[in-house]
């Protein structure tokens, strides 16, 4: 069972920042099963957050409810994040958030990135903005991200790149990165005699194939 993350910064309730992580959401779901995995997701919604975040900067301590979201980021299999855009970058809030994860609980997991703002000329701060900063996290950011302005809601069909199939297109690439790690063979330790004499394997196999530490 694959298990996905997903942090939805939006502030208002409902917000078109949460309706954008659903359908990332279900679309991933959808596009995992196609693969023959199964899948889950968790939504974690910042504003629930807001205070606890603030307290966990000040004291270095997470609230209880806001350690049980931080440990299922840890556990989750990728992860799928949504912004709202605010003055041409992420809002304060989803930086916070960002701040107090461990940036060893991320290394290394597929991020589908969002984000929404009234209009489409915002667009660009996935690339410039919200991209670099999961980077320099050392997660791995799927190549599509997915901006919704409001003119994308009601209006797919007249669109020119409609809203459903940017979110089908990168749900597909945070599905293909999340079942490629799952069937990706584990790396041997080169120093664990136990990785190189695999089933059935004798002594003198592990003597062979040991590494040269020079």
């Amino acid at each position: 069972m694959a298990r996905i993350a997903v942090v939805s910064a939006g502030l208002s309730n409902p917000s078109s920042t949460r309706m954008l992580a659903d359908r990332l959401l279900g679309a991933a779901i959808d596009a995992l099963r196609e693969r023959g995995v199964e899948a889950e997701g968790r939504m974690i919604e910042l504003r629930d957050h807001a205070h606890a975040i603030t307290d966990h900067l000040l004291t270095g301590f997470a609230p209880k409810a806001l350690a049980a979201d931080l440990a299922h980021i840890a556990e989750a299999d990728g992860l799928i994040v949504v912004t709202p855009i605010f003055t041409t970058s992420y809002s304060g809030l989803f930086k916070s958030f960002v701040d107090v994860l461990d940036r060893e609980a991320v290394e290394g997991k597929p991020v589908l990135i969002g984000a929404t703002a009234g209009t489409a000329r915002h667009s660009l701060a996935i690339d410039y903005a919200i991209r670099p900063l999961f980077t320099y996290l050392h997660t791995r950011p799927v190549s599509t991200g997915v901006f919704a302005a409001s003119s994308d809601w009601g209006a797919e069909a007249d669109s020119v790149a409609p809203l459903r199939a940017r979110v089908e297109r990168g749900a597909r690439e945070l599905a293909d990165a999340i079942a490629g790690s799952a069937a990706a063979p584990k790396a041997p330790d080169p120093y664990d005699p136990a990785s190189y004499l695999g089933e059935g394997g004798s002594f003198a196999d592990l003597l062979d194939n040991l590494p040269d530490r020079g």
